[in-house]
């Protein structure tokens, strides 16, 4: 009976050290796959441009945060944005606060909760001409996305924005006063 729960022991532990290494020769990268775009340094401290709450699937709350040259070009209405423009989107799970809501008459409370992803788009004309001047990445715990398709899509879902509103230069978001 020990034989076996020794041998078990070595197999459970050969199974984890091959994972383990499998794992490790997962490339991690900083860098989205499609349009090269990275997470941008010190995003978190930029300014907050909207906020929405995106329903149905997604469920989520999002913070839309913007460089100095997004920002301006927002603020002033200038269309289309100028090259170094960056937007971020931060996302995080709607979720209903039961502490918050003892609080008040009537559940009422949303919070922002684990986060979902980050996603940046970046204006640079040429460099990403093929996708209407901008470049996108999105972001899972500081790693790039590295599914092809999903950072296509991103300008595949921007493009239908531009049949509805050409002036928006392919951004969802507009400046909340």
């Amino acid at each position: 009976m020990q034989r076996i729960a020794t041998s078990g022991l070595v197999l459970a532990s050969l199974l984890f050290g091959i994972s383990t290494v499998a794992d490790a020769r997962r490339p991690v990268s900083d860098v989205s796959r499609v349009y090269g775009v990275k997470l941008p340094q010190g995003y978190r401290d930029w300014k907050l441009i909207s906020v929405a709450h995106e329903a149905g699937r997604n469920n989520d709350i999002r913070a839309i945060l913007g460089n100095e040259t997004a920002v301006k070009a927002l603020r002033e209405g200038k269309r289309p944005f100028p090259d170094g423009a960056i937007l971020v989107r931060l996302a995080w799970r709607f979720e209903s606060s039961s502490r918050n809501d003892s609080v008040f008459p009537a559940p009422q409370s949303f919070v922002a909760g684990e986060p979902v992803n980050v996603q940046v788009s970046v204006k640079d004309s040429k460099r990403y001409a093929a996708s209407g001047g901008w470049g996108y990445g999105q972001f899972e715990n500081g790693v790039a996305n590295q599914d092809a398709a999903l950072t296509k899509a991103c300008f595949a879902c921007h493009a239908r924005l531009d049949a509805l509103d050409s002036k928006a230069d392919l951004v969802f978001t507009h400046y909340s006063q």
